[in-house]
């Protein structure tokens, strides 16, 4: 069996590791093992964080929604109830830029499910 050096192989690894955490702060951008550990780290709050948004965005466009029905006199589950009795098929987040960019489509929606 022949001799294998992996000099190559394992300084291009590290080059990868350091370029993917470059901006890092301290040791975690030079050092190898500390910037291994960060990437790690970063991969597991990125995964979480974009299930996250999900639910973040998803109580941002309730808000905006209910400020509406708020502003309209009614609330935010009888307007929701009142849509899905309706059947109309627009979801929160079209409804919520409605409310934001286009209140007087809003309105009109409004009066349709009044």
């Amino acid at each position: 069996m022949s001799r294998v050096k992996r000099g190559v192989i394992k300084n291009k690894r590290r080059r990868n590791v350091l370029k993917a955490a470059k901006g890092f702060r301290f040791g975690r951008s030079t050092k190898e093992a500390q910037a291994k550990e960060a990437l790690h780290h970063a991969g597991r709050y990125a995964f979480a964080h974009r299930k996250q948004k999900k639910r973040t965005n998803r109580g941002l466009w309730q808000t905006k929604i209910a400020a509406v029905a708020k502003a309209s006199g009614t609330s935010f589950s009888k307007l929701m109830g009142a849509a899905t009795k309706k059947n109309v098929t627009l979801d929160r987040k079209s409804l919520a830029y409605l409310a934001e960019h286009r209140p007087e489509t809003m309105a009109r929606v409004m009066k349709t499910l009044a």
